[in-house]
């Protein structure tokens, strides 16, 4: 799934693509990925007219800034987008068009059909699901050593698991965590309320320097992310324990292992993050 650097670099591209751009009508092909209003009529009706005027992120969400209305889109594990001219071939794995007004088309493509769309009036997306429940972002100025303190020292669940809750922070997922806890020498299987003040600080920082140089590679590319432009991320280059497993660690050569944590594949080195 595409984690906070992939959709960060997502909308970026975005942001050149099509803002200032008029939807002149919206074509579903799977109208089960239209959540709210849930009505795929209703919801192209709604779209029809309004210009593109600025394109945000929430945590793994891309916020389209209509008009009138934000649309909200989540990529989920392999959704894409990618601008094309009017009246190319729509292929089986498309299932959203967007048809401007000057003639060019957004496409979002997606093979496992996860993707979700919501609408609703601006200074009302925050309010509601999908948005309602979210933490706060890793780069926010509430996202402090202190808030992450208290909201480990509140949990027996592991540091693997809290990092993932994305009511605890936003934009995470398995890469940055496993490096995040890689980079701040914390066991993914240490509890929450096990580590001091001084760790969650290192963590904190761990968290946003690796989201950062992510970012700054275009994001990770590990099964079939691209950006709009269909380039692929470089981050996997930089990676130092996730999808490592067996090879040597780049800071002590010890070997990566890999265990299951929350049903989710976790990487780490045994030197580097010892558990106490």
């Amino acid at each position: 799934m595409p984690e906070l650097p992939e959709v960060e670099t997502v909308r970026r591209t975005l942001q050149q693509l099509v803002v200032g751009k008029t939807i002149k009508e919206t074509d579903f092909y799977w109208p089960k990925m239209v959540k709210h209003p849930d009505d795929q009529e209703t919801f192209a009706l709604r779209l029809k007219g309004q210009t593109i005027r600025d394109i945000g992120r929430r945590g793994k969400f891309l916020l389209f800034y209509l008009d009138d209305d934000v649309l909200i889109s989540h990529l989920r594990m392999e959704g894409k987008y990618g601008l094309y001219d009017h009246g190319g071939v729509v292929d089986q794995h498309t299932h959203v068009v967007f048809r401007f007004q000057d003639g060019s088309e957004l496409r979002y493509k997606d093979v496992r059909k996860f993707g979700t769309f919501h609408l609703y009036p601006k200074g009302e997306e925050l309010l509601h699901p999908p948005l309602h429940k979210l933490g706060p972002e890793p780069f926010d100025e509430s996202f402090t050593s202190d808030y992450l303190y208290g909201k480990c020292q509140n949990t027996t669940r592991v540091i693997k698991n809290v990092l993932l809750d994305q009511s605890v922070v936003t934009g995470l997922g398995n890469i940055y965590v496993d490096e995040a806890l890689f980079r701040s020498g914390i066991h993914p299987l240490v509890a929450g309320n096990q580590l001091r003040y001084e760790q969650c600080e290192t963590l904190r920082t761990a968290i946003i320097n690796t989201l950062s140089d992510a970012i700054k590679a275009g994001g990770t590319t590990i099964r079939s992310y691209v950006n709009s432009h269909g380039d692929i991320g470089l981050f996997q280059l930089q990676l130092y324990v996730y999808g490592r497993k067996d090879e040597y660690c780049k800071v002590c050569h010890s070997v990566i292992h890999k265990m299951k944590v929350g049903g989710r594949g976790t990487h780490y080195c045994e030197q580097c993050q010892p558990i106490k």
